[in-house]
C-alpha cells in the first residue's frame, strides 16, 4: 500500500533537518521524485512509495499536493514538522501530531539513503539532473504540467540505475 505524499514529505523534511541538511520546497520535490523512482525500480515490490502523481513542471518533477503544502516557504528551508492539520472526510479540520511510524521502518531506511545520497546537491543541481532524464523530458510541455508516469520512471531507472 502506497503512503500519502504528505506523510513522506513530512518524514523527508524532519529527517533532513535532523541531519542538518536543510531542505527547500524545490529540493523536497526532487527528493520525492528520486524516492518514488527508487521504490518503483529497485524495491522488491516495485510499487510506488506514494500514490499521488508527479507532474513535469518548468523546474523539474513536482508533486502538486506537496508543493501546495510547502510553497509558503519559498526558497527558504522548511522547518521540522511536529504537528499539522488534516481535513477529514466530513470536512473537519483536525490537528495531528507528527509520527514517523506512519512509514514502515524499512521504507524509512530506503528514504534515508536517498536523502543522504543527495544531501550535498543544491536544489538547482537537482533540477539540472532531472531535466536530463527521460521521465521528465518526455512528459514536459511548457505550461502543461503533464504527469510523469510511474511506468516511464520504472523503465528509465531500471535501465539507467539510481
Amino acid at each position: 500500500m502506497a503512503y500519502k505524499v504528505l506523510d513522506v514529505a513530512r518524514y523527508i523534511i524532519n529527517y533532513s533537518n535532523t541531519m542538518e541538511y536543510g531542505i527547500s520546497n524545490l529540493k523536497l520535490q526532487k527528493l520525492l521524485y528520486f524516492v518514488q523512482a527508487e521504490f518503483l525500480a529497485f524495491t522488491e515490490s516495485k510499487q510506488p512509495c506514494f500514490s499521488e502523481a508527479i507532474e513535469a513542471w518548468d523546474f523539474g518533477p513536482v508533486v502538486r499536493e506537496a508543493y501546495q503544502e510547502y510553497k509558503q516557504y519559498g526558497g527558504a528551508n522548511i522547518p521540522s514538522i511536529t504537528e499539522y492539520y488534516e481535513v477529514t472526510d466530513d470536512w473537519e479540520i483536525k490537528k495531528k501530531r507528527y509520527d514517523e511510524n506512519v512509514i514502515d521502518s524499512q521504507d524509512r531506511q530506503i528514504i534515508n539513503q536517498i536523502v543522504d545520497g543527495f544531501a550535498d546537491y543544491s536544489a538547482a543541481a537537482l533540477v539540472t539532473i532531472t531535466h536530463g532524464q527521460k521521465p521528465w523530458s518526455d512528459a514536459y510541455v511548457e505550461g502543461m504540467n503533464n504527469i510523469i508516469t510511474t511506468k516511464s520512471m520504472r523503465e528509465y531507472f531500471q535501465k539507467n540505475g539510481g
